[in-house]
């Protein structure tokens, strides 16, 4: 057991500032909520607080086409409407609009991402915090799911450098897509993902059939999941799921996506966890002891994403953090209670106990296949 942890945080105020417009359910402001309530549960005094750098065009490109991050980086609202044929290639519009500063916005979270794994990298932290980032739809070419840039591909590239193994987690009630989609033929990358699947949810993949090719067959796991799960389902199958995985695997690093949008009363989720059943997947994961850079996601009712992201900064600090909110500069959007805890849900829970344990005997058997694998002798270094 180490000690006590180094924990590095990531931070840049500018952040929060972006707006993706009227309707749009992404509302960056979360973000500045989240860290002013970190500050008010004195939550900094425990970490190293750092500013990310801006991610440079060039190390965006180390996922991303060229082409594409440099349209990005020259699009804005007023000249958009000279280049309809390039916005509909890259799949900006309703989900992923153009709005002021939008390259600004990606190459701080990703910035802050890429940060956090380079500091693990030079083991000078244990554990590395963005909740900036973990924007887990985006593709090499396109925009999809109000993401534009990976940010976690591009961390994973990066602990790729100093790591044979690196174990990909995503807590998000939506399919991590994205990052499975850079490593399906690797096995230098395993992607487990716990999402809702099905009635043509977003992104529409992530069946428990997806498990990689070539290289990387039985390297993505997906753990497809109804409306209304609750903490004491969810956490029995990931807790399961991911002991199997890190006793089979042996990643030299974890990073974990801690999308919030699974929490009860998300405006666009359907599961029915508290915030102590989303946390608790944190306090397994930093269990393990390995190198952990831990990310945000999705999250759309944003004073549970603050709370959630506030409770799971606390539990890498192993913080017990009191339940009454105190005073900070966004006080009244915890109103009327002003507590941290949130209450369970109340939507009927679809997943029997039958479907739960059919899933967990597909994914068991995935597994299976890697340790009988004669290919895999786990070096060190591949």
């Amino acid at each position: 057991m180490r000690s006590k942890d180094k924990i590095a945080y990531f931070y840049d105020g500018d952040v929060g500032s972006v707006y993706f417009g009227p309707n749009h359910p992404m509302k960056p402001h979360r973000l500045c909520m989240t860290h002013h309530l970190v500050l008010s549960y004195d939550l900094h005094k425990k970490m190293e607080i750092y500013r990310p750098h801006k991610a440079y065009p060039v190390e965006l490109a180390q996922f991303h086409s060229a082409d594409y991050v440099e349209f990005l980086h020259r699009i804005t609202p007023d000249t958009q409407h000279l280049f309809s044929n390039e916005l509909a290639r890259y799949n900006l519009g309703e989900d992923c609009p153009v709005f002021d500063n939008l390259f600004e916005f990606c190459q701080i979270y990703a910035g802050g991402t890429i940060d956090a794994a380079r500091r693990l990298n030079n083991k000078l932290c244990d554990i590395a915090i963005n909740w900036a980032g973990g924007l887990h739809h985006a593709k090499k070419c396109e925009a999809s799911g109000f993401c534009y840039i990976n940010d976690l591909v591009l961390g994973i590239l990066e602990l790729l450098k100093h790591h044979a193994r690196v174990l990909y987690i995503d807590i998000d009630v939506h399919h991590g897509d994205g990052v499975e989609e850079a490593f399906y033929f690797t096995d230098r990358v395993m992607t487990v993902s716990f999402h809702k699947f099905g009635d043509m949810f977003f992104p529409g993949t992530g069946d428990v059939k997806e498990v990689g090719e070539r290289e990387g067959k039985f390297y993505a796991i997906n753990v497809p999941l109804k409306d209304g799960i609750d903490d004491t389902s969810f956490n029995r199958l990931f807790k399961t799921i991911i002991s199997k995985v890190v006793e089979t695997y042996l990643p030299g690093v974890i990073v974990l996506q801690c999308g919030a949008d699974s929490l009860a009363g998300d405006r666009l989720g359907c599961f029915n966890l508290s915030i102590d059943g989303h946390a608790e997947c944190v306090r397994f994961v930093k269990k393990f002891n390995l190198p952990l850079l831990v990310t945000g996601g999705g999250g759309y009712t944003k004073e549970n994403v603050a709370r959630c992201w506030t409770v799971e900064t606390g539990v890498l600090l192993d913080s017990e953090l009191p339940n009454e909110i105190p005073e900070n500069e966004y006080i009244k959007y915890f109103s009327p209670d002003f507590s941290l805890r949130i209450p369970n849900g109340h939507i009927e829970n679809l997943n029997s106990k039958s479907y739960i344990s059919t899933i967990k005997m597909q994914v068991l058997e995935n597994l299976r296949c890697i340790q009988h694998a004669p290919n895999v002798q786990m070096q060190e270094f591949p």
